[in-house]
């Protein structure tokens, strides 16, 4: 009994004092997405005006908003050839990018080869390599190859500027896939390729957030057009806004560029904020296993 008497008694542990949020961090969000989101919304605002209120009041809001902005900046500014060109341009290269990457990214990451880490690092090395050094190189292929100021020119240099990028972010997610899945596919007679298509479907928040990406990146391309696309009647929407930005400039039409850059802007903006979740699923799913 006196032993019982002496045993200290058990206590539960001390709950950790729950401190105030610190305000810093919501502060700095803030002010970073009104340092981002205000040089858009003026732009698009400014679309709608006036020369003279553009100029004179440059942060009011429209007195009558001008639609016909956007008809002139699409038809008289060869915006919308323009946008057709990107739009062919960047939908083939996005296809190309991501068959040929997920098939890279599968490869590497579901079969032990000699070779496979050589391979694997060889595409992550050139993720850091500059495209402007390869440019010159890259001029004379693409002209020997007689694809210069072609549409499958630029498929295929966008296509292998994406595909690195594609294949080191889809090879983490194939890594963490089941192999039971693939294991009962084999078993049920499937081949290596269609062994791929039944394991594809599992890494779609990957291939999700990695096709966003390269729509993004491809999409704001300007380097390589600029060399590769010498041709005026093929120039995707980053050169044409360029031409813009120097024609329309010289004769004051502000207002037509304006809204070229913001008919430039709302494909970005759209599939950003249609796709916000997938990106943050995608960036998520594979860091886990």
């Amino acid at each position: 009994m006196t032993l019982l008497q002496t045993r200290p008694a058990l206590q539960a542990p001390a709950q950790p004092a729950v401190g105030r949020a610190n305000p810093l961090p919501h502060v700095a969000m803030f002010c970073w997405a009104v340092v981002t989101a205000l040089p858009l919304l003026w732009a698009v605002v400014s679309s709608f005006k006036t020369d003279e209120e553009i100029l004179n009041e440059p942060w009011s809001l429209p007195a009558e908003p001008q639609a016909g902005n956007w008809a002139r900046a699409w038809t008289a500014a060869s915006i919308g050839r323009y946008f057709l060109n990107s739009l062919i341009v960047v939908g083939g290269a996005l296809v190309l990018t991501m068959l040929l990457g997920a098939l890279v990214a599968y490869a590497l990451a579901r079969y032990e080869f000699r070779g496979n880490r050589l391979l694997y690092y060889t595409f992550v090395a050139a993720m850091f390599f500059p495209v402007f050094l390869a440019l010159v190189p890259l001029f004379f292929v693409v002209q020997q190859l007689g694809l210069l100021g072609t549409y499958p020119g630029l498929i295929l240099v966008y296509a292998a500027y994406a595909v690195p990028f594609t294949v080191f972010f889809l090879h983490s997610f194939f890594r963490t896939l089941p192999s039971e899945i693939a294991e009962a596919a084999f078993l049920d007679g499937c081949s290596h390729l269609g062994v791929f298509r039944v394991m594809l479907p599992l890494a779609r928040p990957g291939l999700t957030a990695v096709g966003i990406f390269n729509f993004l990146g491809l999409w704001n391309q300007y380097l390589l057009p600029l060399v590769l696309n010498p041709d005026p009647d093929r120039y995707v929407l980053a050169q044409g806004l360029a031409a813009l930005s120097v024609s329309q400039g010289y004769r004051s039409d502000w207002s037509g560029l304006f809204a070229g850059l913001t008919i430039a802007m709302l494909p970005v903006l759209v599939a950003y904020v249609a796709f916000q979740r997938h990106i943050r699923a995608g960036m998520t799913a594979g860091a886990v296993k």
